[in-house]
């Protein structure tokens, strides 16, 4: 009898872990704007900073754009990009066409932070399992970046993996960035 409720037991953990998660879901577009505040000016401008590269540069594909928004020695902790802000350029140059520049982050943002000369936004990123192919979940991801006393992007931060088959985890999913 006691095997039996130990069983019971088990089965009902593994099925409440299997829906355990509580995605998380991006403020609407339209409140972007106020994550960029801040009563300290400073920081105010670092947000607006780094939201305007991500939108112009990284998501628009306006990587001519690039010198306006980060240091020439920019670091990159991304296992799978080398440092430099030549080298982010001339991947990014085919990896992603300019486009009309959006008036808000595409991505599912749910927060910019900053404090000092650190910036970072959080955001929500669908992943397909890789062991489940059907299966398809959201998890929170973060892009940090340090901003230099030129107020230049100089390092980055992320929680990438190494990539499979040459793509991010959830690339497949960065074309609903689009909508």
């Amino acid at each position: 009898m006691k095997s039996l409720l130990v069983s019971v037991a088990l089965i009902l953990g593994v099925q409440s872990l299997a829906q355990a998660q509580v995605a998380p879901v991006a403020a609407p577009h339209s409140e972007q704007l106020k994550m960029l505040e801040s009563a300290d000016p400073a920081l105010a401008r670092n947000k607006h900073h780094v939201y305007d590269f991500w939108r112009i540069v990284y998501e628009g594909g306006h990587v001519e754009q690039a010198a306006q928004y980060m240091a020439p020695e920019y670091i990159q902790h991304n296992p799978n990009l080398p440092s430099g802000r030549q080298t982010f350029v001339d991947f990014f140059k085919t990896a992603r066409p300019p486009k009309p520049v959006a008036d808000h982050m595409k991505m599912p943002v749910f927060s910019i932070v900053a404090e000092r000369n650190i910036v970072t936004i959080f955001s929500a990123r669908k992943v397909r399992d890789r062991a489940k192919a059907d299966h398809v979940y959201t998890i929170t991801w973060f892009d940090m970046f340090r901003l230099d006393d030129k107020g230049l992007i100089a390092e980055h931060w992320d929680p990438s993996e190494m990539w499979v088959d040459g793509k991010p985890p959830g690339a497949e999913f960065f074309v609903e960035w689009d909508k």
